[in-house]
């Protein structure tokens, strides 16, 4: 299992989530009270979180090293399609029955050399911007669902992830989440995180390395939020996933299992 890698610096999380979050906790009273509401009302309205939390997860996929990640994070809904969170925008695009469609924009922050020293001479993948769409269906205590997404910049990757996931609420302070998928990638995005090439080989040492398109991983997941009242909760949430095919096989990889711990703590207005 990757170990804690206690020298690594804390990484800050994007700039504009940052600032996302800092606007929707600094909007000017008139404007929230513009349409006869009061504040709390208006927040109310937009289902708006805010929170504050900490990641432990590997310097880089297929890392054998664990870094700690502060994670403020913020969440809101709007027109009840549209939520706008830390990871970007999801729109509920269609519903029918047990069907649905979710259009999703965001972000992929690609990888820095920096972020571990296995990386050495590898170089970095540049930021990009994202976008894909979630289809889902409901098969009663799960839902069944494929997913798509497209990086613009950066790897110029595309992966797509099949599974199943669940929710359950114990009682009305106590919930939970698990989810279950197979991870699959193109070619753009196994070159960029997983492959060596000539001129990275003759930098880093590693070997020449060019990895196909296919399944990268089977990722596993469990979450478990309490509401300790109606504005104050905790979530905790566990992730593994395990690096298979060429991902796995990859020079660069030190350790296929890959961990992911996640807590948090949220007020909702």
């Amino acid at each position: 299992m990757p170990s804690l890698k206690s020298t690594k610096t804390f990484r800050l999380a994007p700039f504009w989530a940052v600032t996302g979050f800092s606007l929707f906790a600094a909007l000017p009273a008139t404007a929230l009270a513009d349409e006869g509401g009061t504040i709390g009302q208006t927040l109310h309205d937009y289902n708006l979180t805010l929170g504050v939390g900490v990641n432990f997860k590997p310097t880089y996929e297929g890392s054998s090293h664990l870094e700690v990640t502060p994670l403020p994070y913020f969440s809101a809904e709007f027109f009840d399609r549209l939520t706008v969170d830390i990871t970007g925008l999801e729109l509920k695009a269609y519903e029918s029955g047990p069907f649905r469609l979710d259009l999703k924009a965001g972000y992929d922050m690609g990888r820095s050399e920096d972020d571990d020293d296995a990386l050495d001479g590898m170089g970095d993948v540049d930021f990009g911007f994202t976008g894909g769409a979630k289809m889902s269906f409901d098969v009663g205590p799960a839902d069944l669902f494929v997913s798509a997404t497209k990086t613009m910049g950066g790897s110029d990757g595309l992966v797509g992830v099949a599974g199943i996931e669940t929710r359950h609420a114990f009682s009305d302070r106590l919930s939970l989440e698990a989810s279950l998928g197979l991870t699959m990638a193109d070619s753009n995005y196994m070159e960029s995180y997983f492959g060596v090439d000539a001129g990275q080989a003759a930098r880093s040492g590693y070997a020449e390395y060019k990895p196909s398109a296919g399944l990268k991983s089977v990722d596993a997941s469990i979450g478990v939020t309490w509401s300790v009242n109606e504005n104050v909760s905790l979530t905790a949430k566990q992730s593994l996933g395990v690096l298979v095919g060429d991902a796995a096989d990859s020079p660069l990889v030190k350790e296929k299992l890959q961990p992911e711990t996640m807590l948090m703590l949220g007020y909702r207005f």
